[in-house]
């Protein structure tokens, strides 16, 4: 899905996948991909996202929290970009169904707004509570109200990494491109 400069792309179908990730059999880009790495991110890319909301979820008892677990989820989608190959312009966002700036846009606003709360309630900024009930076939859970925080910072530093991988990758992939198109030029027609 490339736009020619005059065509407009709709909101909401800029990052759709041109494609699907990942399909066994044909592979669209040969150059630089290797077998064993998409196999072996078939299985750990899910691994590191559950790893990674294991660190948000602890967080409060243990290393862990949102910025930990946001930093391991982003090398996942790292991963998984390197693993799956390229992608022309904007549709390196299609990995995700959520634009990265959105999710920048939403975790600030979610972080923000569980810091402020507080402090409409006549407590200091960034104070928290703790809630403690019990659920059928989990027993009893304790929930810290900073867990909000930290989901806040966790989506701001997972939008901030896919951005990254975004603007980079793009780049990146372009230059290998021109380095290739070179190549070609300078061994002539064959």
């Amino acid at each position: 899905m490339t736009a020619t400069p005059d065509a407009r792309v709709p909101w909401d179908r800029w990052d759709a996948p041109a494609e699907e990730w990942m399909l066994s059999g044909e592979c669209p880009v040969t150059s630089g991909r290797t077998l064993l790495l998409e196999l072996a991110t078939r299985v750990l890319f899910p691994t590191i996202l559950v790893f990674s909301l294991y660190l948000l979820l602890v967080g409060h008892y243990g290393p862990g929290g949102g910025f930990a677990g946001g930093l391991v989820a982003g090398l996942a989608f790292v991963l998984r970009h390197i693993a799956g190959g390229r992608s022309d312009g904007p549709e390196i966002g299609a990995r995700v169904k959520v634009r990265p700036p959105v999710l920048v846009g939403i975790g600030l606003g979610v972080a923000v707004v569980t810091a402020l709360v507080p402090a409409a309630f006549g407590e200091p900024v960034l104070s928290s509570a703790k809630a403690s009930f019990d659920v059928p076939l989990l027993g009893h859970l304790e929930v810290v109200s900073s867990l909000a925080l930290d989901i806040g910072v966790y989506l701001l530093i997972v939008g901030v990494v896919l951005d990254l991988l975004r603007s980079l990758g793009s780049g990146i992939e372009r230059d290998a491109d021109e380095a290739d198109e070179a190549a070609e030029t300078a061994a002539g027609p064959s």
